[in-house]
């Protein structure tokens, strides 16, 4: 029977094409894509040969139509429905929604891509070599065939940077640039790293003052006669290059035009609203900024060498100041005969001051929760005239666990949120350079209250103030200090049945019991996203520590001479060193192909007041985000198995002081609107080493690796541009529960089996990508 269902299918897919080329227009063959036939010198590597082929395959042009098999579906839908008789109809809705235009076969694109496979590899060093293209056509269908006779590449052997005995400051700053050269002895002739190397010199030179130097004054010579197979290249500066490209240019006055627009406008005196400030002079006719932020977000100083890294960080602190909807910078040459100087000028739009938002939203969380949300912000972008962002926000939310069948729990959720963005360290005594960092450093003051009713659980009720430090040294180095944040968290209202299920079935869960605690931390936070590199492999790596309770227990020490429980006020307050690292890898196998991949680690050392994080500080896993065979707060700690037949009966169980978690994915595009995935996940949490919570099983040890979770499973993604609507399906593939041995499940798969669906088919719907 399969079998000929499968026969069935094969002349359907015939059938189907045949019914496609019959709608192609008269004379034209439908483009199915190229072959590419490498004839390579018996020199070259079998590894070099494999690799042209790949990249050649990915160069060429046009690319075929989408197809299934072999068979392309969305020209067949294309054609489907007829020509369409109106712009707008229901006809040319499917075919521009589902549909896809034929991609006709043409000589002269095939003709047209053998000239551009023949600079292509010239270009990467294969001199010499040469192309042919055909089309080879059958029943109205066409491939191209690419014939490449690929000589030996050449390799660089020398580099030198000619400057004719130049001593002036020109010729030895381009000298100087001879240390970092991309240019590298033995490695392949590439035409891209000569012009990655132009840019770099141009680059090198701006910073040191030379205004005027492009990098199009720079020319190379390749000389490949005096080796076989070798390449000397001359860097040199082309003759024509006049002395005023050769100079060092120093700042004369700096302009700031602080409301670029209508205001200005009507302002005919100029100089009249001018003020100085720091040798900077700010037009701002309607005084709605203090001078100050101006002289610390520009790095140029008047009478001080011109510098294009100056001139970067300067728009990006202007920009990031968010208060600007438009930055223009300008230099204009001082008039005079023999001028070094330049007239620097920031044209700035403002964008307005306040602002109202609302939003409605749907979410998920890592911890199977979904729901709905709504929010609402006031925002002022310049409360004290320095660019201060002033923001007050509410939320109110219902949410619901997908999953929980008739034991799910639903909550309600609100909050409250205050917060005051300084663009300075508020720290009097600390001082900022201007000319070193990449952003304006800032200083956040925040305050939130939060309340959420668990089902018919109990409530929770927490109030935090903190203030935080944030700056950047450069575009791919963030850091937060955080030096103090309070705490207080409070769980109250405590069902009958949940307090009885606490102290007949999970005595771990008393720690949600404690119905205060302070929470009194300090903590640094960094991330690290350096620039995807030309091989399409990109990588961020983010991290925090945090310390709770230290300057508490001094306080409380002071207060208390014996050995009952230390208190701040009378509550309980925690004391722990945690810290969290995570790690993220990307590469893209090819344009529809991406491979995605995260590690994370997080130690949580509770000490003094605590035998353990509090609960709110704890590490889970499972979930959406997370290990997506698992429903959050099921695995773990360490082998320890919940004692309910459900363990989303109570929200709370199943947490931990250590967490380990490994993800993998493959993300394919299947089209511009529908994605898919395959993945696996791991992962556990542990308990450093309080065994009363979850007794010997949850503590980590020297198996833990014996002890992760993993799950497999399929994804498909919907991107609507603004939104992407994810549903991941999984199942368990090693249960860290079960007895040892009996812990991989793969063998007991078996989908035609409705309670082993039930049991370990997981559904995760969720918004955006897991990592």
């Amino acid at each position: 029977m399969p079998t000929k269902i499968i026969i069935y299918l094969i002349v359907l897919l015939i059938m189907s094409s045949c019914s496609v080329s019959r709608k192609l227009p008269a004379g034209e063959s439908l483009y199915t894509g190229a072959e590419i036939i490498v004839q390579p010198d018996s020199s070259i590597k079998k590894a070099d040969v494999e690799a042209v082929k790949v990249e050649l395959t990915e160069f060429v042009r046009p690319k075929p139509n989408s197809n299934i098999f072999g068979f392309p579906y969305r020209v067949w839908l294309y054609y489907l429905m007829g020509e369409p008789k109106k712009e707008k109809g229901l006809r040319m809705w499917f075919r521009k929604k589902f549909g896809e235009p034929p991609v006709l076969a043409s000589k002269g694109a095939t003709t047209a891509n053998a000239k551009q496979i023949n600079s292509l590899l010239n270009n990467q060093g294969f001199f010499r070599t040469t192309t042919s293209g055909d089309l080879v056509e059958k029943s109205r269908m066409a491939k191209a065939v690419y014939k490449v006779r690929l000589k030996a590449r050449y390799y660089i052997d020398s580099v030198t940077f000619q400057t004719d005995g130049d001593t002036s400051a020109f010729g030895k700053a381009f000298a100087d640039t001879r240390k970092n050269t991309l240019l590298k002895k033995g490695t392949p002739y590439q035409f891209d790293k000569l012009l990655e190397e132009r840019t770099r010199i141009e680059r090198e030179l701006r910073v040191k003052g030379f205004y005027y130097f492009r990098s199009d004054y720079i020319l190379f010579k390749a000389d490949s006669v005096s080796h076989k197979e070798k390449v000397d290249i001359t860097v040199e500066i082309k003759t024509n290059v006049t002395q005023v490209d050769k100079k060092v240019y120093r700042i004369n006055d700096i302009h700031v035009i602080a409301d670029y627009g209508e205001n200005l406008a009507t302002n005919t005196s100029s100089a009249v609203l001018a003020k100085t400030f720091r040798g900077i002079q700010v037009i701002d006719p309607l005084g709605a900024y203090r001078p100050k932020i101006f002289s610390d977000a520009i790095g140029f100083r008047r009478g001080g060498r011109y510098s294009s890294r100056s001139q970067d960080i300067s728009l990006s602190r202007l920009i990031n100041l968010k208060n600007f909807k438009f930055v223009k910078n300008t230099f204009e040459l001082v008039p005079r005969s023999d001028s070094a100087l330049l007239d620097v000028y920031y044209y700035l739009t403002p964008l307005k001051n306040k602002s109202f938002q609302a939003e409605l939203s749907g979410f998920s969380k890592s911890n199977n929760f979904n729901g709905t949300d709504i929010s609402l912000k006031w925002q002022h972008l310049n409360l004290f005239k320095g660019a201060e962002i002033f923001s007050l926000s509410a939320n109110a939310g219902l949410q619901f666990q997908v999953g929980g069948g008739a034991n799910a729990i639903n909550n309600s959720t609100f909050g409250i949120t205050s917060s005051l963005t300084l663009p300075r360290f508020a720290i009097p005594f600390l001082k900022f350079n201007p000319a070193r960092n990449q952003s304006l450093p800032s200083t956040t003051f925040n305050v939130a209250y939060n309340y959420i009713r668990r089902g018919g659980l109990y409530k929770t009720t927490s109030l935090t103030t903190s203030m935080a430090y944030d700056w950047s040294q450069n575009a791919t180095f963030r850091n937060t200090i955080t030096p103090i944040s309070i705490t207080y968290v409070k769980n109250f209202d405590f069902s009958f049945d949940y307090i009885e299920y606490i102290l007949t079935t999970a005595p771990e869960q008393l720690i949600i019991l404690e119905s205060n605690t302070i929470i009194p931390s300090s903590s640094y936070q960094f991330s690290y996203t350096p620039r995807p590199s030309i091989k399409g492999e990109s990588f961020t790596l983010s991290g925090s520590l945090e310390v709770a309770g230290n300057l508490a227990s001094i306080v409380s020490n002071s207060a208390h001479s014996n050995n009952e429980a230390q208190t701040i006020l009378g509550v309980g307050y925690a004391q722990y060193a945690r810290a969290d690292l995570d790690f993220r890898y990307y590469k893209n196998i090819n344009s529809k192909i991406k491979w995605a991949n995260r590690v994370m680690l997080g130690f949580g050392l509770p000490y003094g007041n605590s035998k353990s994080l509090p609960f709110v500080k704890q590490y889970i896993v499972g979930g959406s985000n997370s290990i997506r065979a698992f429903v959050a707060r099921s695995v773990g700690p360490g082998t320890y198995k919940s004692t309910v037949d459900n363990p989303t009966a109570f929200l709370g169980s199943q947490t931990g002081d250590m967490k380990l978690e490994l993800n993998t994915e493959i993300r394919a595009k299947l089209n511009g609107f529908i994605q898919g995935a395959m993945f696996v996940d791991a992962g556990n949490v542990w308990i450093y080493k309080n065994e009363d919570l979850y007794g010997k099983d949850g503590l980590f040890g020297s198996d833990f690796y014996k002890q992760l979770a993993i799950g497999a499973g399929l994804g498909i993604r919907f991107d609507f541009t603004y939104l992407l609507l994810r549903f991941d399906l999984a199942t368990p593939l090693h249960k860290p529960y079960l007895a040892e041995g009996e812990r991989w499940v793969i063998k007991d798969i078996d989908f035609g089996s409705s309670a082993w669906r039930k049991e370990n088919l997981i559904l995760n719907i969720a918004m955006g990508l897991p990592f």
